[in-house]
């Protein structure tokens, strides 16, 4: 089947299902076979339209990866990886500065129960855990210590 020429309703399509990076639209749009140069118009179409924000999307893509217990050292790199620019990236990541350590302490409790490690050797396996979910040390430092 010989795909049209135009990109934009394919476009509209992919983002009437979710938020996407420029980057990752593009992707798409060249992997159906549309023309780079089209497809480089048509994202800017929809910049102009306000119809794609690579702000809106590191936003929406924030909250989303939080609310799945990730922190921000591995959303940031995964937003940058999707092409979001750093400065499109930090405030949406700024915004939820006072909720890491919170976000931390759920993520713990969610793999590995209330009770808090007892040996050095747990309480490690525990602090590797959550800084591969992309929380600093800063965010997990009191993770360990308090009343079960």
């Amino acid at each position: 089947m010989q795909q049209p020429d135009d990109p934009y309703p394919r476009a509209i399509a992919l983002l009437a299902q979710r938020e996407h990076s420029a980057r990752e639209l593009e992707r798409k749009l060249r992997d159906k076979g549309f023309d780079g140069g089209l497809v480089a118009d048509c994202i800017a179409r929809l910049q102009q339209e306000r119809l794609q924000s690579d702000a809106r999307y590191a936003e929406s893509y924030v909250h989303m990866r939080a609310g799945k217990g990730y922190g921000p050292l591995r959303i940031r790199a995964e937003l940058a990886e999707r092409g979001v620019a750093d400065e499109l990236i930090a405030p949406p990541l700024d915004e939820m500065d006072g909720q890491w350590s919170e976000l931390a302490e759920a993520a713990r409790r969610k793999r590995f129960g209330n009770k808090l490690p007892k040996d050095f050797q747990e309480r490690a396996r525990q602090a590797r855990f959550l800084q591969y979910r992309g929380f600093a040390t800063e965010h997990f430092r009191n993770v360990f210590s308090g009343d079960e």
